[in-house]
């Protein structure tokens, strides 16, 4: 089998952030892991998109990691898609990126050269995102797996989090929703439409938001495996505020909406649901619901911020999808 006849897909049953656990027993876990730390300024207690550690005054450490199966059958834009999906989680806390480690399994019958083109993608995405691949490791397995472990820089008080949005703020998201469900039923340009956006760094949106000036960006998180209402949520609760979706300002990829009013679903549907029951108000319609919990590989930075610094973000690509509004935590959609 060569690499162009190659499709990762069907080495595996679930790809991309659906794959992730669901957030019910993930949130158990943690609990129980969490330790604290005079040093440890962001980790488990309560845990946001990356752990941050002070190492001077003026200096912090942001360690993350994500790895998933393939949810797309090119190697070349499985690695590119891990390395941004990776990276996400640190511009997402306002810091640079500089190191990476592979994190790599493999079935022994892969092509050499496929796994060479996923390394060699992702390796590049990294440079782009301002860091090096200096290393990692890699194990046999029957399914493919790949991701990163990325370090960043940051200065200790301008690290954010996803607690802090203000009654009064509007919600921007800088790349529009549905990964999942295209992916899952789109048509094939559709499907190559949205694979551009998921290799793009979330780089640009973060020094965008960073431009605003300190304290400008009052909550900031990236939208992943729970999906807009899930990463919604976790900023609604941190911040003890409703955030409030007005669905027709949703920004979706082409053929989501189409492909969610078929019935289209992906496998952390359900999880995402279930999670979240009771804590999401919504009269929206069933398929823009679905894209609400639809899991998003390498989705944008959802970010509360002034009304007034909303519209300056337009010209980076953000867009203006609802407003924090006073009230118990919880997300509304309507």
């Amino acid at each position: 089998m060569t690499v162009t006849e190659l499709k990762l897909t069907e080495w595996t049953s679930c790809g991309g952030c659906a794959a992730k656990w669901g957030a019910a027993p993930l949130n158990a876990l943690i609990r129980e892991l969490a330790a604290g730390s005079a040093d440890l300024l962001v980790g488990l207690a309560p845990f946001d998109d990356a752990a941050v550690y002070r190492l001077t005054d003026d200096l912090a450490m942001v360690s993350t990691t994500d790895f998933f199966p393939p949810l797309v059958d090119d190697p070349a834009d499985f690695g590119a898609i891990a390395a941004a999906n990776a990276c996400s989680d640190v511009f997402a806390m306002g810091a640079r990126v500089v190191l990476a480690l592979n994190i790599s399994a493999f079935p022994e019958r892969l092509p050499v050269e496929a796994v060479a083109a996923v390394l060699g993608a992702a390796g590049a995405v990294v440079a782009e995102a301002g860091g090096v691949v200096a290393g990692g490791h890699t194990i046999r397995s029957e399914e493919p797996i790949f991701g990163l472990a990325v370090q960043g820089l940051v200065h200790p008080d301008r690290i954010w989090t996803k607690a802090g949005a203000r009654p009064g703020d509007a919600i921007v998201l800088s790349k529009p929703l549905g990964t999942g469900i295209v992916l899952a039923g789109g048509q094939p340009d559709e499907k190559a439409a949205a694979i551009v956006r998921m290799r793009q760094l979330n780089r640009a949106a973060a020094e965008a938001l960073s431009a605003l000036g300190d304290g400008a960006a009052h909550a900031v998180t990236d939208v992943t495996g729970f999906g807009l209402f899930g990463h919604g949520w976790e900023m609604a609760e941190r911040s003890e505020a409703i955030l409030r979706f007005h669905a027709s300002a949703l920004p979706f990829y082409d053929g989501a909406l189409a492909a969610a009013e078929a019935g289209v679903r992906t496998g952390g549907d359900a999880r995402n649901r279930a999670h979240l029951e009771g804590r999401v108000t919504s009269t929206a319609t069933a398929a823009v619901e679905a894209l609400g919990y639809d899991p998003q590989t390498s989705g944008g930075l959802l970010a509360s911020v002034s009304p007034a610094d909303a519209v300056r973000l337009a010209d980076a690509g953000f867009v203006t999808i609802g407003e924090v509004v006073t009230g118990p935590a919880g997300v509304e959609v309507g």
